[in-house]
């Protein structure tokens, strides 16, 4: 797992989703959230990516970080 820095939308109950992420040198906007998910002690979510790439990020509710989980690089990227 790689930890990222992670800009989210910020609602009523506090960083609801992401919109934007730091990957190394490169920030990559969320385009659309495919899917979300919950585990026990964190939210999991799978974005499509400003890079046209599909990565699953997670945010670990107990530590407050959020992790790169998994990535696919998409045949038009």
């Amino acid at each position: 797992m790689n930890v990222l820095k992670v800009e989210c939308y910020a609602g009523y109950k506090g960083d609801q989703r992401p919109i934007r992420f730091y990957l190394q040198d490169r920030v990559l906007e969320v385009r659309d959230i495919e899917d979300q998910w919950y585990g026990p002690s964190a939210r999991y979510f799978r974005v499509h990516a400003s890079d046209g790439n599909i990565y699953v990020i997670n945010h670990n509710e107990e530590n407050d970080s959020w992790s790169l989980i998994a990535y696919r690089k998409t045949s038009n990227s």
